[in-house]
């Protein structure tokens, strides 16, 4: 007998006028068995209250328990959001659905679930979290890289998060870095004669130099 589809791509939207959300189902003969987790990629930039009620409602719908997985950029970032995450853990246990909470350090969420993640286990991420140098959706990444349902929880406002000093000091270091970089090369073009080629080449210096200190000082400014 065929095997039913076990790994779909799940999204669930909220309706604040329902009392009851509708999720999209798990297959009737799928086999919830004890152990079996949502685990849920937090980012430090999702908005804790509203995605508080949506996982509730996710684990209620689907009798699971639950994985709070963050991740963090450094060690001084580690301790408060481990705080704020077994603070939420606490908020959606009641006496049915039990919740841990587990922080990594990296900027890799591939890395930090395949560590954690177990046969059987439910992912759980957001419409909003993007990840790489192309920032692209983190939902792409999971359902490319592991054979498990993937649930997509969507409409969550983002809050800007707080850059700690070591982040700031290496946002500017590494800014002044590449503007020095550029500065140099500029100069040595500056030494060929005047003319179109001079200025072509001092073009394509800058556009580079800019975009290098755009895309540095955004790896502070969001979320991994």
């Amino acid at each position: 007998m065929k095997e039913p589809d076990l790994h779909p791509t799940l999204a669930y939207q909220a309706d604040a006028q329902l009392v009851v959300p509708t999720f999209p189902p798990i297959p009737a003969n799928a086999n919830l068995e004890t152990g079996r987790r949502l685990i849920v990629l937090i980012s430090e930039d999702i908005d804790y209250s509203a995605a508080r009620r949506r996982i509730w409602e996710l684990a209620r719908a689907t009798g699971m328990h639950i994985q709070l997985l963050g991740l963090c950029k450094d060690t001084t970032e580690e301790s408060r959001l481990r705080r704020e995450l077994i603070t939420l853990a606490c908020l959606l246990q009641d006496g049915k659905t039990t919740a841990k909470a587990q922080v990594d350090i990296g900027t890799s969420w591939l890395n930090a679930v395949k560590a954690n993640y177990e046969t059987g286990d439910v992912i759980v991420c957001f419409a909003e979290q993007r990840t790489g140098l192309l920032q692209r959706p983190l939902s792409q990444i999971l359902e490319s890289n592991f054979k498990s349902t993937v649930y997509i929880l969507s409409d969550l406002a983002l809050q800007q998060p707080k850059p700690g000093r070591l982040a700031q000091l290496g946002a500017w270091l590494g800014s002044i870095g590449i503007i020095i970089a550029f500065g140099i090369l500029q100069a040595k073009i500056v030494q060929y004669p005047e003319g179109w080629l001079q200025n072509i080449l001092i073009i394509l210096s800058v556009i580079p130099e800019f975009w290098l200190i755009w895309l540095w000082g955004g790896r502070f400014n969001t979320s991994p």
